[in-house]
């Protein structure tokens, strides 16, 4: 059985080690924060100190961290991953981050001897929790037959887009119209509520009709209740509607409705909602109407 080392614990990683070891993979663990890897240290991980150590004597390690920054630094760090690398070792990257650096790290890789797959992730917490994560990979075929077992166990598909770059530009596409879709719920809502109508039958009749979509099926409730508990962050999703601008901008591509989707939740960032989960970008309309969507005055 592979053994694999994992580099970042957070909302999506810890879940998806805990999901490695229960399958009993051999993982090693690697976190900033080291108490974050106190729980998995119960069920099975060892932890380590540095991103060196995660990579070294593994056969596969994967990457979960929150930005290009980050990567750099677990990467490209004097403790770096690239720096315990071996022939043959091949790297994950889950993140979401700019298609040119994940062409940028294939081909760092690629000189050490190892292989490298950028496979972002949909699916948000609760995909992670279950093992039923939908990966987006671009890199060799060859080399994702050979993980393929790993990605069996920590999600239901996966869908090869392409050349390494590929699975990132992927992500970002997807998660551009995952912000939209998002604001169209909620701007879809702010009209009902402040119309008058009750938002639970509102919701319903979203979910039956044309305008149904995961948004209104993962976040209509939450935002009746106004529960904004963080399954996956307003400001991760404004991190990745920056990237998908960049890219759009490098590619001459018009995109009205990302820059307004981008500008909508800069402002929740700005109001403080960052640390929220993405749907409270919905608190920017019930402040405009003066109500929550729930009908209560603000």
């Amino acid at each position: 059985m592979k053994k694999i080392g994992f580099i970042g614990l957070g909302t999506m990683g810890t879940p998806m080690v805990s999901n490695l070891l229960k399958k009993g993979y051999p993982v090693t663990v690697y976190n900033r924060t080291a108490s974050k890897a106190e729980d998995l240290v119960k069920e099975g991980a060892k932890a380590v100190s540095t991103p060196r150590e995660a990579a070294e004597n593994n056969d596969v390690v994967i990457t979960m961290v929150s930005d290009d920054n980050s990567i750099v630094d677990v990467y490209e760090g004097e403790q770096g991953l690239l720096k315990g690398l071996h022939q043959g070792s091949v790297v994950i990257d889950c993140s979401t981050i700019s298609p040119s650096l994940s062409k940028k790290l294939a081909g760092q890789i690629g000189e050490l001897g190892g292989s490298f797959l950028d496979a972002p992730v949909t699916g948000s917490s609760p995909a992670a929790v279950s093992g039923t994560l939908v990966f987006m990979v671009g890199g060799p075929a060859d080399v994702l037959k050979a993980v393929m077992d790993i990605f069996d166990t920590l999600g239901k598909k996966v869908l090869h887009m392409g050349d390494n770059g590929t699975g990132s530009v992927a992500k970002l596409a997807h998660n551009t119209m995952v912000g939209i879709n998002n604001l169209a719920l909620a701007e879809g809502f702010a009209i009902a509520s402040k119309s008058g109508l009750p938002a639970d039958a509102f919701l319903e009749l979203v979910q039956l009709g044309s305008a149904g979509s995961k948004a209104a099926e993962l976040k209509g409730q939450k935002i009746i209740d106004h529960d904004f508990s963080n399954q996956f962050s307003l400001q991760l999703m404004l991190k990745d509607l920056k990237l998908a601008s960049s890219l759009t901008d490098g590619a001459s591509i018009p995109s009205p409705m990302l820059n307004l989707a981008k500008s909508l939740f800069q402002a929740g960032q700005t109001q403080g909602y960052g640390e929220e989960d993405l749907s409270a970008v919905v608190k920017i309309y019930e402040t405009w109407i003066g109500q929550t969507i729930a009908g209560k005055k603000l």
